[in-house]
């Protein structure tokens, strides 16, 4: 059944979509100064922060590239579930998180996650972490909101020959509108009503294409089941990319560093009362992310078994399979939710991220304890303006140079960019060494760590027998910079004296 979803009514949508956020905007942002805006005064309900994390957390990658990626082929063979190994080993990420890490950064009443460094290490460290973190978090959250723009392009903007420029700006502006004043405190609530959106839409996707196909629950069950396109786990062959050991262990370290050493994840997690809650809400926020995954990864599979009983041509690009099928195959009702769906997800993340890179350049680079509150707004307004602008040129290139799915490339990037922080942190919280904090240690090994790592991936298959690296990167990354650091440093009891600073 052909979608009737015209442009006017996608834009309608969405006008009336931001006014419902807007409104929450309007609401949470009353007489709220700079703390509502980085901790929101440390009072969020601990479930509110959990359900809200989610649609962070899934982003429009997920929503997306999640599920067009279950079909992809690689060498004759589709991908399948493969990626549910990875969200297996972020299980594991997320109980370290909440057991080690969390209990660390309440302890020490951090704001910025990143003055850890400073305490632990020194000024060269700290702003070396921060700063990485800003590189990571600036191309992880343009090319999520890439991807949402990418869809209000093909199917609203390019029938009115607007230019793709122009479609981001928009986009951004709107972010940048609600999330200006309140900052983390609006997010909190902004993300939870988009969350309900974002779960919805996948969940009704799937039993509007099991109807569809004639499909009770259970028969769609049994025929992704027996699909080709169902396989989890992958233990043949070391070399491949899809092996169970490289996607668990990477997904442990995936999840540590993208949120525990992520500003803007921990930023709603710091905002609970107390570490009681704070871990209540990541123990919740993992059970549902594991059950979010298995619907998205089940849609993908639904999918692509749709395309081959109706004998739809599948589109080049796998990131627009389902945005193709949701808003031109699937009957208005169908587009309705997915429409909601990408834009509830990829608004979630990029408005988080704004308001978490805001926060960590004002706290990590222009010193806010010592301002005043007229100081802090102005200061905090037009970092806002310019991390906004940042992202409309990080997108604009992504169009042009990028050719992979997005999730892969956001993951990619994110190992090389993140392997920095896991090494620091590591090297902070397992040793007690000092490290040498000079500009001409510290900053250069968190550089020269990528950069090796970068070289050893090039060429793994003539250095290691024919070996591929995947996302395992990561840890090679982090190892690399441990190491370095270790060289770097003498005896001592650094971790002793942050306890110390923190009694």
């Amino acid at each position: 059944m052909p979608s009737q979803i015209t442009p006017e009514v996608i834009l309608t949508v969405i006008i009336v979509y931001f006014g419902i956020l807007l409104t929450i905007s309007f609401w949470t942002a009353r007489n709220a100064d700079s703390n509502a805006f980085f901790i929101a005064n440390k009072q969020s309900p601990w479930y509110l922060v959990a359900f809200g994390m989610i649609g962070t957390s899934i982003s429009g990658v997920t929503f997306i590239s999640v599920p067009g990626m279950v079909g992809k082929e690689v060498g004759g063979e589709a991908n399948g579930f493969f990626y549910f190994q990875l969200i297996l080993g972020q299980v594991i990420g997320y109980i370290v998180i909440a057991t080690v890490l969390m209990p660390l950064y309440y302890r020490l009443n951090l704001i910025s996650i990143y003055t850890y460094l400073e305490q632990r290490f020194g000024f060269w460290s700290y702003k070396t972490g921060a700063a990485f973190f800003l590189l990571s978090r600036s191309i992880g959250s343009s090319l999520r909101l890439f991807l949402a723009a990418i869809v209000l392009q093909l199917f609203l903007f390019d029938q009115w020959n607007v230019p793709f420029a122009v479609t981001v700006g928009f986009t951004i502006l709107l972010i940048w509108i609600y999330t200006f004043k309140g900052g983390v405190k609006t997010i909190i609530w902004t993300d939870s009503f988009q969350t309900i959106f974002l779960v919805s839409s996948v969940i009704i996707s799937i039993y509007l294409i099991s109807q569809e196909l004639g499909w009770s629950m259970g028969e769609m069950i049994r025929q992704v089941d027996n699909s080709r396109y169902s396989q989890i786990f992958f233990f043949d062959d070391f070399k491949d990319n899809k092996h169970f050991i490289k996607q668990f262990i990477s997904g442990i370290f995936i999840a540590i560093v993208m949120t525990g050493l992520d500003q803007d994840l921990m930023q709603k997690n710091l905002t609970c009362k107390n570490i009681k809650e704070a871990q209540k809400n990541m123990f919740s926020f993992t059970g549902i992310m594991v059950a979010i995954n298995i619907f998205f990864l089940t849609l993908g599979a639904l999918l692509y078994i749709y395309c081959n009983q109706k004998g739809i041509k599948l589109p080049d690009n796998s990131d627009h399979l389902y945005p193709t099928l949701a808003l031109e195959h699937f009957g208005w009702f169908a587009g309705l939710c997915f429409l909601l769906g990408i834009i509830a997800s990829s608004y979630a993340s990029a408005d988080s991220a704004l308001a978490a890179l805001t926060t960590s350049f004002c706290i990590d680079f222009l010193n806010f304890k010592n301002k005043d509150e007229k100081t802090k707004q102005q200061q905090k307004f037009w970092t806002h303006i310019g991390f906004s602008l940042l992202f409309l040129v990080i997108i604009i290139i992504a169009k042009e140079t990028m050719q992979a799915s997005v999730i892969q490339t956001v993951l990619k990037t994110a190992t090389y960019t993140y392997g920095p922080l896991l090494g620091l942190f590591s090297f902070g919280i397992f040793t007690k060494r000092i490290v040498n904090d000079r500009w001409y240690t510290v900053p250069l090994i968190c550089i020269a760590s990528p950069l090796i790592t970068l070289l050893l991936n090039l060429y793994s298959k003539e250095l290691f027998w024919g070996y591929e690296f995947s996302f395992e990167t990561l840890i090679v990354n982090g190892l690399i910079c441990f190491l370095g650091l270790w060289i770097f440093s003498r005896p001592g009891n650094g971790s002793a004296e942050v306890i110390q600073k923190a009694s």
